[in-house]
């Protein structure tokens, strides 16, 4: 009996996984839709099939992996206690260095399409309201009051996360986790 044919978005979402290997392990400027066909094992017109061009396929990326990124910020910290909760963070956070997918997203913002911009601008602000509830959750976990408005350190977590993600790229063997716990500590001491 011949295998039931893939839904739609399941080819879709295996072209853009694929698109976010090849944009994390080559750099984004180095994503084709014949890289991409050849890393998810299909063929380039089945990707112009699901996505009209490039930049679809790389604004529809950016939509994807923020919300994977977003979504993983918010479970890393459910199930946690306070104390915990910075741990399984990092936890999160080094799982999204390693694949390369938080190092797609960066490089995406170098992009220079209209579709692309607009993906990332979106993400951006997504990430931020994210960042932003990360800082709450840790803050009233530890039963302290920022001195500075959440969503400022969310923007800094972000810029933070993103810097970890090139610094990664750069240098692998680097001691990321000594960076975040020191911006963490830092943060935590703006507490009153």
């Amino acid at each position: 009996m011949p295998a039931a044919p893939r839904a739609r978005g399941n080819a879709a979402d295996r072209i853009l996984a694929a698109a976010a290997e090849c944009a994390g392990a080559l750099g984004v400027a180095q994503v084709s839709m014949q890289a991409v066909a050849d890393a998810a094992g299909v063929s380039k017109a089945l990707i112009h099939y699901h996505f009209r061009d490039r930049d679809e396929l790389l604004a529809r990326l950016a939509d994807w992996l923020s919300g994977a990124l977003i979504q993983g910020e918010a479970l890393a910290l459910d199930d946690t206690d306070a104390t915990s909760q910075l741990d399984a963070l990092w936890l999160w956070l080094e799982g999204e260095l390693t694949s390369g997918r938080l190092r797609a997203l960066v490089g995406l913002g170098q992009e220079r399409g209209a579709p692309v911009h607009e993906a990332v601008r979106r993400s951006r602000e997504l990430r931020r309201a994210q960042a932003t509830q990360t800082i709450e959750r840790l803050f009233d976990g530890l039963s302290l009051r920022p001195r500075l408005p959440a969503p400022l350190m969310g923007d800094v977590w972000v810029a933070l996360a993103d810097g970890l993600a090139v610094e990664a790229s750069i240098e692998p063997e680097a001691n990321l986790r000594l960076r975040f716990d020191v911006f963490w500590l830092s943060v935590l001491n703006l507490a009153e």
